[in-house]
């Protein structure tokens, strides 16, 4: 019988620490890496030979929202294809549990217009084998796929599932609400959660158009439920937020940490409030990184979630949403074959009637952008994530003589209505987004895998880290590239037995040809329940993807193996528990 499972021979390690690389093979046993050492004695099962390559641990990935899909598929792409081997959902506050029977629609509504999720993929998709946040683990247990997830409570459903209709008016809760949903959180707790989340901003509405349950909820009520968290058992409380009240909102996070130990996070990003017209001034990251300091050095663990790049809106007739799409002539036209819509679009008449409307209720995303033409850029393969203002809709309307909007509009139905257009909507700020990533209270994060499935497809900003901020700008080295893709985000969950290529640990591997790293553009796919649209997207230069020593992913391939498991709270680094 072998002595191992799997032998990589002749790799160049990254081993996630952040320290310098070194060539060494690496043997698997049983899920676990057995040793790493030069020329490995032994056979093995299978091996790999990762001469002239790079090996990594598996990126670990601490926000998305696959609550839905982790229900339905065994393959959480675009996550697992980009070498992302664990993640992290029920950000946000949204997600599925606990519900009751009759709040169902509520939570499907919370999800469709907080993260874009289709109602109809989710109506159709969601099994709904649960009522209570254990009894939704349990469901994700039983559930095989390629890679582990990790489970945050959200606050919406827990406060409808206590408040009910209350918690949709988005009225204050009282003593006895917030003394059960404490108790339910810490149920959910026990079961294996790995915290709280909640959202407290203005550019989370429900499909309906209403503002989720959570938002401005009582400062207070979130700070009773964080005294349910523990630090000695990992827990984290994730927050979004306007900042409105930048002291008082930051509260939160500081008195929950100070209270049990807990650690904080929170989505922070650049916004130039002058064009989208939502949170604070343009260099209010700068603040909250001082604020993050000033945590720190008083023992609280809190850090800013940051993204490698712009996040970026796709829109046009493919996508689920454009400047136009929800005008009354637009709209007439929806039922017809894509071929014959196409041509009506063209029809000289159609576009002058189109362009002389308003959109009827659109999404908020198109209620603050869809006049932004200068923040619009013609999707290019690859894709362009820090284009150059030349290159916007406004300056290329500027040069044919004629209006952004008609220009759009022209552009939108070339390559037979397939083409689209990128908007930098947030985080559109090249010098700054190297300080956001390099400070050391902070997490690469904010993907938003299994979110936002038909305009945003951001899970690749792992990729882009190392293909922009390491290889060609060299505002990091590739060492510490791969530490804040791996160990850091896992330290950030008390995920100690992963992100680190060390004997002990957990064979979560990625095999790279880091020379020939490179995003493609992303794609529309139709493979959602009941035929719904997402964007999806690939990479070259990805060899394989290991989980618990299985092959996942070779060449951008599934294989076919489903290793992954749900993470039940924390765990510990094995090379502590042996010692």
């Amino acid at each position: 019988m072998p002595q191992y499972d799997l032998i990589i021979r002749n790799g160049e390690i990254y081993d996630g620490s952040g320290h310098a690389s070194f060539r060494a093979d690496i043997a698997i046993k049983a899920g676990v890496i057995a040793r790493v050492a030069s020329d490995i004695e032994g056979d093995a099962t299978r091996e790999i030979d990762a001469s002239g390559k790079i090996v990594t641990p598996g990126f670990v990935d601490v926000h998305t929202h696959y609550d839905g899909q982790a229900t339905w598929d065994s393959h959480l792409a675009p996550s697992s294809n980009l070498g992302a081997t664990t993640v992290v959902m029920g950000n946000c506050g949204v997600g599925f549990a606990p519900c009751r029977p009759s709040d169902r629609e509520v939570l499907v509504q919370l999800m469709e217009g907080v993260e874009e999720i289709p109602g109809t993929a989710l109506a159709e998709g969601l099994p709904w084998t649960w009522e209570s946040f254990p009894e939704f683990l349990d469901t994700l247990d039983s559930k095989a796929r390629d890679i582990d997830v990790a489970v945050l409570l959200p606050h919406g459903p827990l406060r409808v599932y206590v408040m009910g209709e209350r918690a949709v008016e988005r009225q204050k809760a009282t003593a006895e609400d917030i003394r059960q949903m404490k108790s339910l959180l810490e149920d959910g707790l026990r079961a294996g959660a790995v915290g709280l989340s909640t959202s407290r901003t203005l550019l989370h509405l429900s499909s309906s158009g209403a503002h989720v349950p959570t938002y401005q909820a009582a400062t207070s009520e979130l700070k009773q439920l964080g005294e349910s968290l523990s630090g000695e058992s990992g827990h984290v409380l994730q927050l979004i937020s306007d900042w409105d009240d930048p002291a008082e909102e930051f509260s939160i996070l500081l008195e929950t940490s100070r209270r049990t130990g807990a650690r904080g996070t929170f989505t922070l990003i650049v916004i130039d409030t002058a064009k989208v017209g939502v949170g604070n001034a343009s260099d209010f990251w700068k603040e909250q990184l001082a604020r993050i300091d000033d945590a720190q050095m008083e023992g609280l663990d809190i850090r800013g979630q940051v993204i490698s790049r712009p996040i970026g809106v796709l829109m046009g007739h493919p996508a689920s949403m454009s400047p136009f799409y929800r005008r009354p002539t637009f709209m007439d036209l929806q039922s017809l074959p894509w071929e014959e819509r196409m041509e009506k679009l063209k029809d000289p008449s159609v576009k002058a009637k189109i362009l002389a409307e308003d959109n009827d209720n659109p999404h908020i995303f198109v209620r603050l952008l869809s006049d932004k033409f200068d923040m619009m850029y013609p999707v290019e393969e690859p894709i362009e994530y820090l284009p150059a203002q030349e290159d916007s809709v406004v300056a290329r309307a500027a040069r044919d003589g004629i209006s952004p909007a008609e220009w759009l509009y022209d552009f939108l139905l070339g390559n037979n209505g397939k083409n689209l257009i990128y908007i930098p909507a947030a985080n559109f700020a090249e010098d700054a987004i190297p300080q956001l990533l390099g400070h050391e209270h902070t997490v690469a994060a904010l993907g938003d895998g299994g979110a936002h499935v038909g305009s945003i497809c951001d899970t690749s900003s792992n990729i882009y880290l190392l293909t922009k901020w390491v290889r060609e700008k060299k505002a990091f080295n590739l060492a510490k590239g791969i530490n804040m893709l791996t160990r850091q985000p896992a330290e950030l969950f008390s995920l100690y037995d992963r992100g680190l290529v060390a004997p002990g640990l957990k064979a979560d591997i990625n095999i790279i040809d880091f020379d020939a790293l490179q995003l493609h553009t992303p794609h529309v796919v139709h493979d959602l329940p009941a035929g719904g649209m997402r964007f999806l997207q690939n990479a070259d230069g990805l060899l394989a993807t290991i989980v618990s020593g299985d092959i996942i992913y070779r060449n951008g391939e599934a294989t076919g193996a489903l290793p992954g498991r749900l993470i039940r709270g924390q765990r510990q680094d094995p090379r502590t528990t042996i010692a």
